[in-house]
C-alpha cells in the first residue's frame, strides 16, 4: 500500500505534468554547482527573460579541470506557447580540449545549422528537440520541460547530432524534505544520463559524462547535500536500463555448463588440450580435462565448441568504469575480469556491489577496484583528498571498508602522504599502485611504499636518456636514445626485482596520442565505434613529415617494455580510456612487438593480474576451484595474437555471452 506521503509525491508530479503541458515561462534565473569526478570544479549560472511569444535563455557555463579553464556561452529562445525551439547557440569547450561553436535557427520545419565551420540545413518532423551532450545543464532543463510538456514522447530527435533520444522514470530520491523524480536518458550522449526532476519542473540533478568521457555532475544548489546518493542511484538505474538492453545476449542460464571439443590453451603454460571438457557448476570450474577424463553429468548444458579455442577469460588492469555502458563492451570483448583504477567512490562502491552479486548480477565483468586518493593542488582529480597522515589513514580505511584491494595514488599526492598510505593500506592487507606524484621518481614511488605502477612514462627516463644537440647538451627536440644497459636501467629493475613491482604499461594508449598511421590500420575497432565515441577517439595521424620521428619515439616505449619484460618484472595488460574494449586486444598484440611470446602476452592478461591482485587462487587460469570464465575464439591465439580478437562466445562465472547482442546494445557496429 503507497504511503500517504507517497500518494501526495505522485500527485504533485501530476500537477507538475498537467502545469507543463499548459507551459507559459516566466521570468526566472538558475544556478547549478558543476562537478568531476564528485568534486565541485565550476559554476553554471542562467537567466530566462520573456519577449511577447518567445523567451530568451542565457547560460554561463565555467569550470576548471587540473588547472584548464573550460568555458561555454549559450543563448537559446523557445515560444512561450509550447516551448518549441527557436534558436540555439554554443561557443566555447565543452571540455579542455573539445572546442565547440554551433548556431542553430528554425524556421517552419527547417533547422539552419552552422556546426564547427560547416553548414547544412535539416528537415524535421516528428517530435524533436535542440541542444548539444551535456553541457550547459540548463539545456537538460529546458529538454526536459520541453519533454514533460509535449506528452512525453516515446522518442524524439535532438539536433544537432540527429541521435534519438529516450526518457523513461527511475527512482525517486528526497534530499532534505524535497522529493525530485529521477529519469534516465539515453541518446543524448553516448550512453545513459540519470537526472532528477523537483515539482516545480526545475533540475534537480545530473549524472552524466563530459567530453572526455569522464564523470561530469550538477546539481542545483538546493539540492547539494545530496551528491553521494545520486551518483549511486544513477549507477543502478542505468544499470538496470542496461540489462534491459543486453537481455538478449545470454543464453539462459544454467546450473552446470560443460563446454565439450575446444582447444585448451591455459594459462599456466601446459601442453594444449585438445577436444577438451570444462565443466562449471554455479559458476566454478569443478572439472577440467579431455573427453575421455572427465564426466558430464546428465544435468548439464552442453556448449558444443568442436574446433575453438579456449583461454581463460581476460583481464583489463586499467580499467575506469565511469559508464554501465562499458560492462556489455568488456564481455563481448572476451573481458571477464576488471581492476578499476580511479572512479568516484559512491559509483564504484555501487557497481563493486550489483556486478559481484551471486544472483541476478547485472551485464558486466567481475569488479576489483583501487581506491583514488589525490592531494590538494591545482592539478589535483576527484573529490578524495589527503593532505595529512590522517587523512590519508582515514580514506584508506573507507575503501578497505568498500571492499577495495588497492589504493591508487594520484600525481598531487605528497611524497609523505604516499608513506602514509602505503603503510595504512599494507597494514590492512591491501596493495598500493597508481602514477608517481609531481616531485618524485618511479625509484622514490617504490622505496615510499608503491608496489605497482600505472602507465610506461612513469618509468621510461630511467631507459630511455634525451637526445642532445649539436653543441652536446640535451635537446627536447632530439631524438631520444634508448640505454636499455644503462646503469640508470639497472637501479630500476634492480628497485622493482626488490620490491616485487608490477607494471601496468597502457602502451596502446599512448599508441592512440603519438602513430603515423590512421588510427583504423593500427586499431580496427575504431570503425565499430558509435558516432559520438568515434570523434572523440579518432586521433589524427602525425604529418608525413614527422612520421619517422613520431614512430621512433613510439618504438622507445616498446624498448621499455622489452627491457623490464627480459628482466623479469611482471607486467599486467590495462588500457585506461582507449578504444573500449578492442585496446586490450591491441595492448597484448604491442607486447608480442615487444619480445613476449604469444603465451606471455596472454598470460599479461589472465594469470599475472590475477596474482598481482592476489585473487589468483580465484582467477587467471581454468582450472579446478577457479571461477568460470572463459573465452572461446574461433582461431588459435597461440599461432597469432591477433586471434584473441576471434571472440565466438564469452562465458563469465559460468553464463554464455554472445558478443553480438553485447555490441549491438550500446550503440556499437559488431
Amino acid at each position: 500500500m503507497l504511503s500517504v506521503r507517497k500518494i501526495l509525491f505522485s500527485l504533485a508530479f501530476v500537477f507538475s505534468a498537467i502545469v507543463a503541458s499548459h507551459a507559459q515561462q516566466t521570468k526566472a534565473s538558475g544556478s547549478f554547482t558543476l562537478y568531476k569526478f564528485a568534486k565541485a570544479i565550476g559554476t553554471e549560472t542562467y537567466t530566462i527573460e520573456p519577449k511577447g511569444d518567445q523567451y530568451d535563455l542565457a547560460s554561463h557555463f565555467l569550470f576548471t579541470d587540473r588547472g584548464t579553464p573550460v568555458g561555454l556561452e549559450t543563448t537559446y529562445s523557445a515560444r512561450t506557447s509550447d516551448l518549441a525551439p527557436l534558436a540555439y547557440a554554443s561557443k566555447g569547450r565543452a571540455a579542455r580540449t573539445s572546442e565547440m561553436d554551433d548556431r542553430l535557427n528554425v524556421t517552419g520545419n527547417s533547422i539552419a545549422v552552422q556546426r564547427s565551420g560547416n553548414a547544412e540545413t535539416r528537415t524535421v518532423s516528428g517530435k524533436w528537440f535542440i541542444t548539444d551532450g551535456y553541457s550547459p545543464v540548463a539545456m537538460q532543463e529546458q529538454m526536459m520541460r520541453w519533454w514533460l510538456a509535449s506528452g512525453k514522447p516515446d522518442e524524439f530527435t535532438i539536433y544537432p547530432s540527429a541521435a534519438k533520444v529516450h526518457i523513461k522514470h527511475s527512482e525517486t530520491l528526497t534530499i532534505g524534505d524535497a522529493p525530485t523524480q529521477g529519469y534516465t536518458v539515453q541518446g543524448l550522449i553516448w550512453g545513459t544520463e540519470s537526472l532528477w526532476m523537483d515539482n516545480a519542473n526545475n533540475l534537480a540533478a545530473l549524472v552524466s559524462i563530459d567530453a572526455e568521457l569522464d564523470h561530469f555532475e550538477a546539481v542545483r544548489q538546493p539540492y547539494m547535500a545530496g551528491i553521494d546518493r545520486f551518483i549511486a542511484a544513477a549507477a543502478k538505474a542505468n544499470l538496470a536500463v542496461l540489462a534491459k538492453l543486453s537481455a538478449s545476449s545470454q543464453a539462459p542460464p544454467g546450473h552446470v555448463l560443460a563446454i565439450v571439443g575446444a582447444t585448451l590453451e591455459n594459462s599456466t603454460g601446459a601442453a594444449p588440450i585438445s577436444d577438451s571438457v570444462i565443466l562449471i557448476e554455479d559458476g566454478v570450474v569443478t572439472a577440467v580435462g579431455t573427453r575421455a577424463q572427465v564426466k558430464i553429468p546428465k544435468r548439464a548444458t552442453v556448449l558444443d565448441a568442436t574446433g575453438k579455442y579456449a583461454i581463460p577469460g581476460l583481464w583489463d588492469m586499467h580499467a575506469h568504469y565511469e559508464q554501465v555502458e562499458w560492462g556489455p563492451i568488456y564481455l563481448a570483448s572476451g573481458i571477464t575480469s576488471v581492476r578499476d583504477v580511479g572512479n568516484e567512490f559512491g559509483m564504484v562502491q555501487t557497481l563493486h556491489a550489483e556486478l559481484n552479486r551471486k544472483q541476478d548480477p547485472a551485464i558486466g565483468p567481475h569488479l576489483e577496484f583501487a581506491g583514488i586518493i589525490d592531494g590538494s593542488g591545482p592539478m589535483s582529480l576527484g573529490a578524495v583528498i589527503a593532505d595529512t597522515p590522517e587523512q590519508a589513514r582515514e580514506w584508506v580505511q573507507r575503501y578497505k571498508a568498500a571492499g577495495a584491494r588497492q589504493i591508487k595514488i594520484y600525481s598531487s599526492v605528497k611524497p609523505e602522504i604516499v608513506k602514509a598510505i602505503a603503510a595504512e593500506a599494507h597494514a590492512l592487507g591491501m596493495t598500493v599502485t597508481g602514477h608517481i606524484p609531481n616531485g618524485m621518481t618511479a625509484i622514490d614511488g617504490i622505496n615510499d611504499g608503491m608496489d605497482q605502477i600505472n602507465h610506461v612514462s612513469y618509468v621510461t627516463p630511467y631507459i630511455v636518456r634525451p637526445g642532445v644537440g649539436a653543441d652536446g647538451k640535451p635537446d627536447s627536440a632530439a631524438q631520444p636514445v634508448a640505454e636499455p644497459d644503462g646503469p640508470r636501467a639497472k637501479e630500476l629493475m634492480g628497485a622493482m626485482k626488490a620490491h616485487h613491482t608490477v607494471l601496468d604499461p597502457t602502451v596502446a594508449l599512448y599508441e592512440m596520442m603519438i602513430h603515423s598511421k590512421p588510427m583504423d590500420q593500427l586499431e580496427p575497432g575504431i570503425d565499430h565505434l558509435p558516432p559520438q565515441l568515434r570523434a572523440a577517439l579518432d586521433s589524427p595521424a602525425a604529418s608525413p613529415a614527422r612520421a619517422a620521428s613520431v614512430d621512433a619515439r613510439f618504438q622507445l616505449f616498446l624498448t621499455v617494455i622489452r627491457t623490464l619484460h627480459a628482466a623479469g618484472i611482471p607486467i599486467v595488460a590495462g588500457t585506461d580510456q582507449a578504444i573500449p574494449g578492442y585496446s586490450l586486444h591491441r595492448e597484448i598484440e604491442l607486447y608480442v612487438d615487444s619480445g613476449f611470446t604469444p603465451l606471455e602476452a596472454i598470460q599479461a592478461a589472465t594469470i599475472v593480474p590475477a596474482r598481482a591482485l592476489g585473487v589468483d587462487k580465484e582467477s587467471g587460469s581454468i582450472d579446478t576451484g577457479k571461477r568460470g570464465d572463459v573465452l572461446l575464439l574461433t582461431a588459435d591465439p597461440l599461432k597469432d595474437i591477433h586471434n584473441t580478437r576471434t571472440v565466438w562466445k564469452t562465458i563469465a562465472a559460468g553464463k554464455v555471452y554472445e558478443p553480438a547482442p553485447l555490441w549491438n546494445s550500446v550503440g556499437f557496429i559488431p
